[in-house]
C-alpha cells in the first residue's frame, strides 16, 4: 500500500473522490493525512468524516513559500507519505517541495493540458470556441500546470455552454480520472521519460481505461 498525502485549499471534492476510492478493497493506496493551507476549507470536515487525519498549515504564518512548504514536508515525512496529491490546492509549490517529492506529486487540472493552464480555464475554453475540453491528471514539476501527463478525459463543449455548465460536466470526469490515475501510478504502471509518462499496459487494458473515461451523454 502506497501512503498518500493530499493537499487542499477548499471544498475538496476531488479529495473526497480519492478518499472514497482508497476505501475500496483493491485500491493500492492508504490516505495518511490531508493538509490545508486554509483553516476554513470545507474539505477538512469531509476528510474528518472519513476518519482521515487532517492538518492546517496556514501559509500566512510563514514568511516565505519555502518556509511554508518545509512545514508541509515535515508533516508528510512524519506520516511516511510516498505520493502527494493536489486536490484544489491553490498555491504554487516551491522548487524545494517539488524536488523533495520528485515525480511523486499528482495534480488534476480542469482542461486538456497543455491547453489552458492557470485559472478560469472553463471560461477560457468556452470563449476560445474549442469543441472539446476535459481534465488532465499530471505529475507536477516546477512550472505551473506542467509535467508528464498521466491520464486525460474529454468532454464536449456545447454551443449553449457557459463556464459553469462546462465546469460541472468536467467535474464528473475529474472524479473518475483522478482515482484511476492514482491507482495506475501506485501500481507503477507509468514509466517517466523526460516530459512523457508512458503507460505500461497492453492495448486491451488501455482500451478499457479509455472506455471508463469517455463521455457517453452523462
Amino acid at each position: 500500500m502506497k501512503k498518500v498525502g493530499i493537499l487542499i485549499s477548499g471544498r475538496g471534492s476531488n479529495m473526497e473522490s480519492l478518499l472514497l476510492s482508497m476505501r475500496e478493497r483493491d485500491f493500492p493506496c492508504d490516505a495518511k493525512v490531508v493538509i490545508s493551507n486554509i483553516e476554513t476549507a470545507s474539505g477538512l470536515e469531509k476528510a474528518k468524516k472519513l476518519n482521515v487525519k487532517t492538518e492546517v498549515i496556514n501559509h500566512k504564518d510563514s514568511k516565505t513559500r519555502e518556509e511554508h512548504d518545509e512545514k508541509m514536508i515535515e508533516v508528510l515525512k512524519k506520516e511516511g507519505v510516498e505520493i502527494v496529491c493536489l486536490a484544489g490546492y491553490m498555491r504554487l509549490l516551491s522548487p524545494l517541495f517539488v524536488r523533495e517529492f520528485k515525480n511523486k506529486i499528482l495534480n488534476i487540472h480542469p482542461a486538456l493540458l497543455p491547453a489552458f493552464p492557470g485559472l478560469d480555464v472553463q471560461k477560457k475554453a468556452v470563449e476560445s470556441g474549442v469543441r472539446f475540453s476535459g481534465c488532465t491528471v499530471h505529475l507536477v514539476d516546477e512550472l505551473c500546470d506542467h509535467g508528464p501527463i498521466l491520464l486525460q478525459s474529454v468532454v464536449p463543449v456545447f454551443p449553449d455552454d457557459d463556464s459553469d455548465k462546462l465546469a460541472k460536466r468536467i467535474l464528473k470526469f475529474e472524479h473518475k480520472t483522478y482515482p484511476l490515475a492514482l491507482k495506475l501510478f501506485a501500481e507503477e504502471k507509468f514509466e517517466i521519460e523526460g516530459n512523457r509518462a508512458l503507460l505500461k499496459v497492453d492495448n486491451s487494458e488501455y482500451e478499457e481505461i479509455v472506455k471508463k473515461l469517455m463521455w457517453n451523454g452523462e
